[in-house]
């Protein structure tokens, strides 16, 4: 029986702060099942810290994304874009400047207004030379200009059709000057709910917030975020009841659910990029047939059926079918191991060649680097596996480039502005690329950028950046009863605000 004082985790957070004691016990279930006005939700891995304009860790925006933070546009479910901290826009003709009318009335949770120069300071905080948010290049192409308390002009270097959806997420929210600094352990924001308490390495506890704008339409009044990172261990959970939905669970035992009329199993899409990144930067992975080779010796199905128990979709490329100028190249590098043997001899490579494959602690990563440390065996390359947690990746391999190979899901929508950023973790330089991107962000026209986004992911085929591997399917097990929860999964965010119990 699952002990609830003792759920497995992963993630270490690294983050100092005072930590109020959260007991994991049966109330907040019944709480959920009782009043209804609770749920429990079950998270693989806790987030490092809970400020998602500091950190690149998607676990982050799980906990705090649309639920303590706001943004000025909100994403859909579907990918659509609404309004949410802004009421309406308008934009220029030449897709470079957006005028913003910001809703009035909006007060941070330490009583601090939200206006223009609100907006003004997240930006340019988010884009300054200190900043660490991972969206830092696209801040520094932003200028901000407030024309009044309630209207707030973005001048943007490049034409970015996406610019709207970009600003709905989390790295893009909105902080206050005054507690900015803090927000890592003790985040304010705009939105509907506050921190109740972090019980580090256990779970995050979030309470409706009594000075939220319309408290009224938020059925959910507390929200208990669980960290749980075996497989095992999350089904029981559900199972038991102890956790009431389990959103990107972990594939193992999804089946079981389907047939048991106590649960929902929710499948969904996502854009998400599963890959073994490759250090461009290193021999001798900076030489393209050694890459090849690597991509060659994947048998993306197989490692798919591994990882994910098949919930995954072969990608050829930085790119996901369903995406704007999506183009199938998983044609460009194909499983052929006799292949990969004769391109590591053309390049003077003598086997066995080791290399380091550093594994975060996701399952999927740690499932599916066994079976590419097995495919890749046979053609002569030991990958010796290293599992490391988050707070390593994101210093060592994110942070430091001291790596060989990683198993890592990029799940940003629009991400292929990393391709032509030098000082990325993957090492990779392409004055082609480089060019051909420059393009894509001058182009207005759909068919033209389409194309163009067509080349873009032809060009980091055959160059064989990554191997790339699948886009992952996400699932989502929940009781039958809890409504609102979503199907497709364009950004990581878990809306408690939208949840309600039937």
């Amino acid at each position: 029986m699952l002990n609830r004082r003792t759920v497995l985790a992963t993630g270490v957070s690294g983050v100092t702060g005072a930590i109020i004691a959260l007991p994991l016990t049966a109330p907040l279930t019944a709480l959920a099942q009782g009043r209804k006005d609770a749920v429990v939700l079950g998270m693989t891995l806790e987030p490092p810290s809970l400020d998602p304009t500091t950190s690149a860790a998607s676990a982050i925006a799980e906990v705090v994304h649309y639920n303590i933070f706001e943004t000025l546009t909100k994403i859909n479910t579907d990918g659509s874009v609404a309004p949410l901290l802004a009421e309406s826009w308008e934009v220029s003709p030449d897709l470079k400047t957006y005028t913003f009318k910001l809703r009035r009335g909006v007060k941070f949770q330490n009583g601090e207004p939200f206006t223009a120069a609100t907006v003004k300071f997240a930006f340019d905080r988010s884009g300054s030379d200190k900043s660490s948010n991972k969206s830092k290049s696209t801040f520094a192409s932003l200028t901000t200009q407030v024309v009044d308390d309630y209207t707030v002009v973005l001048l943007n270097k490049d034409i970015d059709p996406d610019l709207l959806f970009v600003l709905g997420q989390a790295p893009f929210a909105i902080v206050e000057p005054k507690s900015a600094d803090r927000n890592a352990s003790q985040p304010v924001g705009t939105g509907p709910y506050r921190l109740g308490s972090w019980n580090r390495g256990s779970a995050v506890l979030l309470t409706a917030w009594e000075g939220f704008r319309n408290p009224a339409a938020i059925k959910i009044k507390r929200a208990s975020f669980r960290f749980i990172s075996d497989p095992a261990a999350q089904v029981a959970a559900l199972l038991a009841g102890d956790v009431d939905a389990f959103p990107r669970i972990t594939n193992r035992g999804v089946a079981q659910f389907k047939s048991d009329p106590r649960f929902q199993v929710v499948i969904g899409g996502s854009r998400a990029k599963t890959i073994l990144a490759i250090n461009n930067a290193r021999k001798p992975l900076d030489d393209l047939r050694v890459r090849r080779a690597i991509a060659a010796a994947i048998d993306r199905k197989a490692v798919i059926a591994a990882a994910t128990e098949g919930y995954g979709v072969p990608i050829g490329s930085h790119y996901v079918p369903g995406a704007f100028g999506y183009v199938d190249t998983t044609g460009v590098n194909p499983y052929d191991p006799g292949k990969a043997i004769r391109l590591l001899a053309e390049a003077g490579v003598k086997t066995p060649l080791t290399l380091g494959m550093t594994l975060p602690p996701t399952p999927y990563a740690r499932l599916g680097g066994e079976v590419i440390a097995a495919q890749l065996a046979k053609v002569g390359i030991i990958a010796k596996m290293e599992n490391v947690e988050w707070a390593q990746w994101l210093s060592g391999t994110y942070g430091g480039k001291n790596y060989d190979l990683t198993v890592i899901a990029h799940v940003e929508p629009f991400d292929l502005n990393n391709f032509a950023n030098p000082d990325y973790y993957w090492g990779y330089q392409s004055p082609a690329f480089n060019a051909l991107f420059d393009q894509i962000k001058n182009t207005a026209r759909p068919a033209e950028r389409a194309r163009l986004l067509g080349q873009a992911q032809r060009l980091l085929a055959d160059d064989a950046v990554h191997a790339f591997l699948y886009q992952g399917q996400w699932v989502t097990v929940a009781n039958k009863n809890l409504k609102g929860l979503w199907k497709d999964m364009p950004v990581f965010v878990n809306d408690i605000s939208a949840l309600s119990w039937s």
